[in-house]
């Protein structure tokens, strides 16, 4: 095992080779790059249509049980099995979602991969990278600008001011914002009303940017993102006031996918990055195809565990795109295991046998959730310094029964020697033809019940409740033709229920419906349940309290 350093001292000892080397690996001209610094770039947008439209590779999803503050590793597992396929003489790449600021200064922390399976340079990409969120953040942003300034000279549209659901974006936890009034301060500044603001990644403006396949695209659908009602409940859209054609000259640099490189220098596409808790989990189809167009092998992930992330990947961005994964990795760890059966934080490092055991319920689940898509499934045992033989055994018998392998995994300390093994069988799953994969629902499915559909089948749950206004909601969406969309669904990632603290499998409880929003440009459903909050807050103490500028002028706390 290598010598324990940070995240950021493995990430700085190493330095990355020339982007243009990157893009020459994987057949890319120089002329098809548009260099941010040495080490970054953009693919040219012409090159990103060739490429997606002969998506030749192999498409493996990794994926976890769910979180636990123990830690997983699925973005240091995605970054290490590509590393592990280059080393057994694979062309592959990864790609991964950008960062958001939000957890980087909360509770998360950086979203880069971790020990020696990275992405470079790891500072840019869990800060401001190549200003892409910035970009979203500021479309967003002026969509409802547009809005406001169209009600003060006049409302031609007849909006009612009291049903303009179009709320704004900032990246960055900030509870206080979550709810608040606008215009006020006198009859210059417009016409007071309730709103609020979202975090970034939960902006509809990033799920478009995720699932646009062309700049074409994304202005058609920006253009249908439903923004307010007039009083007799007509629907008014971004396209008319005039805000779809800016907000796509806005995103326009940023919809060319970022090109970075993994600590051993293999290639990694890092491009949009919406919450799974929240939003649709995945990074941008755009990106996904033109990886599938430039390697035999894509290493992509989900967000969260396998109920949210894995779910939406394959009912929403699956769905949407034409994408049919070949093979999925499922991330697990001891210290998580005996979480879920019920052990203490502190605790996790000591041997325990019987509460791996007990926390097995949680990664049966999530196995064979994932085979309910039709797509076979390794699981990949992330080891830490503190687990014992006895109980890595235990988990590969555990997965025997399944007909599943698990394999344990030292990339964190290994990098891509760590992770040869699980490159092979993941080879063999993906070019064995398995994968048949399906969605869990039909579009034709009423909206209720397919929300109905994933509570019981992914989430172990005997009902889904909600009062009669949110019901309502549904039965609208489907009077004015929104009934064969998919449905997102916001809850906590901690757990299979609504409440978080219910950790291992939960079975038989009620799913409440809180709220419905429609993402008409997106094309889904927003179902939020519980207590999830589409603007997180900070911590009792957030990470950024540790991030500072040392007297070498360099970034420290990071992660």
């Amino acid at each position: 095992m290598s010598e324990f350093k940070s995240d950021i001292e493995i990430a700085r000892s190493v330095e990355g080779k020339p982007i243009a080397e990157i893009g020459k690996k994987l057949g890319i001209d120089w002329a098809d790059l548009r260099p941010i610094g040495h080490d970054k770039a953009k693919i040219d947008l012409d090159l990103v249509a060739k490429l997606c439209a002969n998506p030749r590779g192999k498409l493996i999803l990794v994926t976890a049980i769910s979180p636990t503050p123990a830690g997983e590793g699925k973005t240091t597992t995605s970054v290490g099995l590509c590393d592990g396929l280059n080393r057994i003489g694979k062309k592959s790449l990864v790609c991964l979602r950008e960062p958001s600021l939000g957890p980087c200064f909360g509770m998360k922390g950086g979203a880069a991969g971790g020990g020696y399976a990275q992405v470079i340079p790891m500072e840019d990409i869990n800060l401001h990278f190549t200003g892409d969120f910035h970009a979203i953040t500021s479309a967003h942003n002026l969509l409802a600008a547009m809005i406001d300034n169209h009600i003060y000279w006049g409302n031609e549209l007849g909006f009612d001011s009291r049903r303009v659901s179009w709320r704004r974006v900032l990246d960055m936890n900030d509870r206080a914002l979550r709810s608040i009034n606008v215009s006020l301060g006198g009859v210059a500044n417009g016409f007071p009303r309730e709103s609020g603001f979202d975090i970034t990644v939960a902006s509809e403006v990033m799920a478009i940017f995720c699932l646009a396949d062309s700049l074409e695209d994304l202005e058609s659908r920006l253009g249908n993102i439903i923004v307010g009602y007039t009083r007799d409940r007509e629907a008014i859209r971004a396209r008319d006031v005039e805000a779809a054609g800016p907000m796509t000259v806005l995103l326009k640099n940023a919809f060319s996918p970022n090109l970075v490189q993994t600590l051993e220098g293999n290639p990694a596409i890092i491009h949009g990055g919406p919450f799974a808790n929240i939003a649709h989990g995945c990074n941008s189809v755009t990106a996904t195809k033109t990886g599938l167009g430039l390697a035999d092998y894509v290493v992509t992930e989900a967000g969260f565990g396998a109920d949210l992330g894995a779910e939406k990947f394959f009912d929403i961005k699956c769905r949407k795109s034409g994408l049919k994964p070949d093979a999925a990795v499922l991330v697990a760890t001891v210290r998580a295991l005996k979480y879920h059966g019920g052990v203490a934080r502190k605790d996790l490092g000591e041997e325990n046998l019987e509460a791996v055991q007990d926390g097995f319920v949680n990664l049966r689940r999530h196995i064979q959730n994932v085979g309910q898509f039709g797509v076979p499934v390794v699981v990949a045992i992330n080891r830490f310094p503190t687990d014992t033989d006895a109980e890595l055994a235990l988990i590969v018998k555990f997965c025997s029964q399944f007909d599943v392998d698990a394999i344990e995994c030292t990339h964190w300390a290994d990098g891509g020697a760590g992770t040869e093994k699980l490159a092979n069988r993941v080879v063999e799953l993906a070019d064995s033809g398995r994968s048949q994969f399906i969605p869990l629902y039909d579009d034709s499915m009423p909206l209720w019940e397919k929300v109905r559909t994933i509570a019981r089948r992914i989430y172990g749950a005997e009902d889904v409740i909600a009062d009669k206004k949110v019901r309502a909601q549904f039965k609208m969406l489907e009077d004015d033709g929104f009934g064969n969309l998919p449905v997102c669904i916001a809850k906590t990632q901690y757990s299979f229920s609504t409440d978080p603290d219910l950790r291992g499998a939960p079975s038989d409880h009620m799913v409440p419906i809180r709220e419905v929003r429609l993402s008409a440009g997106a094309g889904f459903v927003v179902v939020i349940c519980g207590e999830i909050m589409t603007m997180p807050g900070l911590p009792r103490v957030p990470a950024a309290t540790r991030i500072r500028i040392d007297e070498d002028g360099q970034t420290v706390g990071l992660f």
